[in-house]
């Protein structure tokens, strides 16, 4: 068991530069949430497997860093892409009334842009940092990659304009017939000064 930890450090180090890993605390649901290959980089780190953001990180993904560059070598370049951030924690993981906080909604995002990892969209949600508030424990911020069907306009209604929490992304998804995830990726992150 110590071995198999270490050995999973080692390949976290090993992806993330200059970054340690934290998975003791992903549960094996948090472990498989991830799937399909996508990428985001943030200035001093690479995400690319469900992980727990390093403390020497936090501060810096809630308070400097903005949106992550965000990269699919497999996606098709035909194709049109929707991705959605939420943070299925608020205001806590133990007391989600709020679930499903909307960070970020971008659609309409070219196949080959989103292979080169220069992605380019519509945005219908500003990306917003991830900032889990003070004693509130590890929140997940979760990045979702659907296929738009062609010649689809998404847009968000009036009420999903007018808050970020309780936000629905399924009813999302079903209503303008998105396909997928095609792929999920997620990390884990808590109030800095905790």
């Amino acid at each position: 068991m110590v071995f198999a930890g270490f050995c999973l450090w080692v390949v976290a180090s090993l992806l993330i530069p200059g970054a340690a890993a934290h998975s003791g605390a992903l549960s094996e649901e948090d472990e498989g949430f991830c799937r399909g290959g996508l990428d985001l980089s943030y200035p001093d780190l690479d995400i690319n497997t469900c992980m727990v953001i390093p403390q020497e990180f936090r501060e810096k993904i809630s308070r400097e860093w903005g949106p992550p560059k965000v990269q699919l070598t497999t996606a098709d370049k035909k194709k049109t892409y929707t991705l959605i951030m939420v943070d299925p924690d608020a205001p806590s993981r133990t007391n989600p009334t709020r679930s499903h906080w909307r960070h970020w909604v971008l659609v309409d995002i070219e196949g080959k842009g989103l292979r080169a990892g220069d992605v380019k969209g519509t945005v219908l949600s500003e990306y917003t940092r991830p900032t889990p508030p003070q004693h509130t424990g590890f929140h997940r911020y979760q990045f979702l990659l659907y296929e738009q069907p062609t010649d689809q306009v998404l847009s968000l209604s009036e009420q999903e304009k007018n808050s970020l929490g309780n936000w629905d992304p399924q009813a999302f998804v079903q209503k303008f017939k998105l396909e997928g995830p095609v792929t999920s990726l997620q990390f884990l992150t808590q109030n800095h000064k905790d």
